[in-house]
């Protein structure tokens, strides 16, 4: 069995993204925007689309990075108008007032270094990987090197999504835990016997790894089994900055963001 005693803890921090507003986009202080942001939607796309509504609408945006959970919390408790989550919103916050706005749905990638060999496994080889039962890239049609499991905390809306559509109840045994999730992305690349699993949008563009298929379907393909759906989340319906955020989401300028990235644009719903 793998010892789950490395915990790797890399801090984002609070990011202030403040756009270039132009000579007559300048807008007050009550119509600027405090967003959280989970780290999977920041690193797939959540800067550059920060920057594209500054852009377009002249309304500031303060932005904290932080796990699903930790963004949703901050909403709850008033630091942040807006947040946005990989992880489905517990029933009971409806009957609060809190609204769930589903706006991509994004694969939920199995990345490995660049340089290894294995490139297809099916869902019970994962399970197997990341149950401890399978130690060796041997094992999997590899070299006879140790794999090594590097998961996002527990927290994190990539680990909850994981351990629901793959591990069947069993736990995860890593042995590198990050404290932010897309944190596996910068550790597999560097690592070439490390695994890990993460949104595929936040992986695409970082050299040194790839995407391994499942089941013979690559992330993107209609049919590929493990996906997120990144939402946003707010307190009432959305209203001032706050639509406007949200409405920005469905422009074809922030779809065509989701697609470069190897992710599908939803449909608002009413």
């Amino acid at each position: 069995m793998k010892k789950q005693a490395l915990l790797l803890v890399v801090t984002l921090g609070t990011i202030l993204l403040w756009g270039s507003l132009g000579q007559n986009s300048a807008a007050s202080a009550q119509d600027s925007l405090r967003y959280s942001q989970a780290a999977q939607v920041y690193r797939a796309f959540g800067k550059e689309g920060v920057e594209m509504f500054q852009k377009k609408t002249g309304i500031p945006v303060e932005v904290f990075v932080s796990s699903s959970s930790s963004a949703v919390n901050r909403l709850m408790n008033g630091f942040a108008d807006i947040a946005s989550t990989t992880r489905q919103l517990y029933y009971r916050y409806n009957e609060y007032g809190y609204v769930e706005i589903p706006f991509c749905k994004d694969p939920l990638a199995v990345i490995v270094h660049a340089d290894a060999a294995v490139t297809d496994l099916t869902i019970d080889q994962l399970e197997e990987v990341f149950s401890g039962s399978i130690t060796t890239w041997r094992a999997l049609g590899g070299a006879d090197d140790p794999i090594m499991v590097v998961v996002p905390g527990k927290d994190t809306g990539a680990n909850q999504n994981f351990r629901r559509q793959v591990m069947k109840h069993k736990e995860i045994v890593y042995d590198l835990m990050t404290y932010e999730s897309t944190d596996v992305i910068d550790v597999v690349a560097k690592f070439p016997g490390a695994i890990a699993f993460i949104s595929r949008g936040a992986s695409i563009t970082t050299e040194g790894v790839k995407a391994l298929k499942i089941g013979g379907l690559s992330p993107g393909d209609p049919a590929y089994p493990l996906y997120q759906v990144f939402s946003y989340v707010t307190k009432g319906e959305p209203s001032g900055p706050v639509k406007a955020f949200v409405d920005f989401a469905f422009s074809p300028e922030a779809q065509g963001l989701f697609k470069e990235r190897g992710m599908l644009p939803m449909t608002r719903t009413p």
